[in-house]
């Protein structure tokens, strides 16, 4: 079931057909997810799956600390495994044995499918359920999947928080859940916002740490804070628990949507809403507004990359005054980014999937003012004379809720602002 909040009236483009591809993508491997998720996770680990390839790839794109010993690794699947000539589930039960006696910090392990993993068909899940009756009740072994067959590189988080869901007690206590791996002082701040709103308790999934997990029930109420969660978005409904569907919480006034429908929910008085978020609500408008200057009536073409792109270009469109050309997709979940579609105007082409070629020649063909794009397009299309802007950037970064509007609407205003410097250089 999902809660809807007060309907807007606005002529978005949510009726408009979307564009549906299927060619040739541009995408990261969901094994990168680990990186922001082991470190909301302090007492977790993640062992990959997987071949040498992955275990580069983790240390190329997240480093590996000098002064301290990181919380994901990868068994590797070596020839003989991947022949059938040793028994692999033997080997990731002496693998797992090796690393709980020199780790017994952990209380959470992860064994994280991979491409080579999924190919031979290893259960994972079978070795999950066998480990943790082996390891209980000091460690619980989950399994999800972050291989690059997968949608798009965020889809690991979301397997992963599914998978956490499905283990999590039943209760029928009301409480309020924010859904989605966000930094410390972020998730800080929206659970201080709802706090002073008298909505307690407000618990977050991922939960740092084991001994701070809580039951779902039918009393459980959800708000997700990524719009990459449609198989979380699904567990949770399936045990129960209720959806508060909304804008997504980038910007003043998709923070502001974000949390009037959960106050909707709770039965917030209006008086009270409007005082906890009056003055966070003028701070953000004020430092938009300094990078909304340089945005305003420029064009903008998403490509697809994390499911990030319909909420950001409603921010985009809505608070900075641009206009969306192309906003492309990997995935359309309508049940969790309705409510951002219905904000974008129908001269908007939305396109789900990709095929990175014709996609490339419609963005050549209405040269944007502004390309978001993966790491891969980005140089050739910069050598082609378009200003981009790297679209995993927008994953790492602190962008959600007030505080961090500015800081959001100036990811997209800094690449413009760099490219006018370099044109007065160069006349100078």
């Amino acid at each position: 079931m999902t809660v809807m909040p007060n309907p807007t009236a606005f002529a978005g483009c949510d009726d408009t057909s979307v564009l549906k591809e299927r060619g040739q993508r541009e995408v990261f491997c969901g094994l990168t997810s680990i990186i922001w998720l082991h470190r909301k996770m302090p007492d977790a680990f993640f062992l990959v799956i997987g071949s040498r390839t992955c275990a580069h790839l983790l240390q190329s794109a997240a480093g590996v600390m000098i002064f301290a010993e990181p919380r994901f690794a990868t068994a590797i699947l070596e020839e003989t495994d991947l022949a059938g000539l040793a028994d692999a589930q033997n080997e990731l039960d002496r693998v797992v044995g090796e690393l709980l006696n020199r780790r017994p910090d952990i209380r959470r392990l992860f064994l994280v499918g991979s491409c080579p993993s999924e190919v031979i068909k290893l259960d994972l899940q079978c070795a999950a359920e066998r480990l943790t009756t082996k390891h209980a009740p000091h460690v619980r072994v989950l399994n999800y999947s972050g291989s690059g067959i997968e949608t798009t590189f965020t889809q690991g988080e979301d397997a992963c928080l599914a998978a956490m869901v499905s283990v999590l007690p039943e209760s029928q206590n009301q409480q309020l859940l924010l859904v989605g791996a966000l930094p410390e002082v972020v998730e800080e701040q929206a659970v201080s916002l709802l706090s002073a709103m008298g909505i307690e308790p407000v618990r977050v999934l991922p939960a740092p740490r084991a001994d701070e997990d809580f039951g779902i029930g039918e009393n459980t109420f959800f708000a997700l804070t990524q719009p990459f969660l449609g198989d979380t978005h699904a567990a949770l409904t399936r045990r129960g628990a209720h959806h508060i569907a909304a804008p997504f919480p980038f910007g003043e006034k998709g923070t502001t949507a974000w949390l009037q429908a959960i106050a909707n929910v709770f039965k917030v008085a209006d008086s009270r809403f409007k005082s906890v978020t009056e003055v966070p609500r003028a701070r953000a408008r004020k430092a938009i507004s300094q990078a909304a200057d340089v945005l305003a009536g420029k064009s903008v073409f998403l490509f697809p990359d994390s499911q990030l792109e319909i909420p950001l270009a409603r921010f985009l469109t809505v608070e900075c005054g641009m206009t969306a050309i192309e906003v492309g997709t990997p995935y359309l979940h309508r049940g969790l980014v309705e409510q951002d579609l219905e904000f974008l105007p129908t001269s908007t082409t939305i396109s789900e999937g990709q095929d990175v070629d014709q996609q490339l020649d419609r963005c050549r063909q209405s040269r944007p003012d502004l390309t978001v794009c993966g790491l891969g397009l980005a140089n050739p299309l910069e050598a082609e004379g378009l200003i981009t802007k790297w679209a995993i950037e927008l994953v790492f970064s602190p962008i959600h809720f007030y505080e961090q509007a500015g800081d959001l609407a100036g990811l997209f205003s800094r690449p413009l602002r760099r490219s006018e410097r370099l044109k007065l250089a160069a006349v100078s």
